[in-house]
């Protein structure tokens, strides 16, 4: 007998930071291939770890922009990097993510992390073209620079 359920439920990871349309395509390929879509949010503290810098967007906004996307039937917060972990927590059959990942040290180590539980990894074409980095370069560049640390208390 199998615990597999009659329904396929996926997690789709994420920062989610600046929302655009390669946030979008994700959710909606991950939708197609699911019953029931849990999209993870990671939390402002994670997205620092991994990229180095907080989100432009807090994750309150962020889960809230996620949670109303039509393809997403559930959002979580996302606190501990180990997908396992998560997985744990939510329970779901199936991970995506961008093939960015793929054939990587951290997408090998992920494939089979999950194969040990029984857990597919699906990857969908990263979206070149439009990226959170990109949208950060482009509002960074617009942005006035800050003044020096002994110009604020010059009267």
């Amino acid at each position: 007998m199998s615990n597999r359920r009659p329904y396929r439920v996926g997690y789709a990871p994420g920062a989610y930071d600046l929302f655009h349309i390669g946030h979008l395509n994700i959710l909606r390929h991950a939708r197609q291939q699911c019953d029931y879509l849990v999209a993870g949010v990671v939390s402002d503290e994670m997205a620092e770890r991994a990229k180095g810098r907080r989100p432009v967007i807090p994750l309150i906004e962020r889960l809230e922009i996620v949670r109303n996307i039509k393809y997403v039937d559930a959002a979580f917060v996302e606190t501990v990097a180990d997908k396992v972990e998560t997985w744990k927590q939510v329970r779901f059959d199936v991970l995506f993510k961008g093939d960015d990942w793929r054939g990587t040290p951290k997408g090998d180590k992920l494939e089979q992390d999950f194969a040990a539980v029984g857990v597919d990894v699906v990857y969908f074409p990263y979206t070149v073209h439009t990226s959170s980095t990109q949208l950060r370069r482009a509002l960074d560049a617009l942005a006035p620079p800050l003044p020096e640390a002994g110009e604020l208390s010059r009267g």
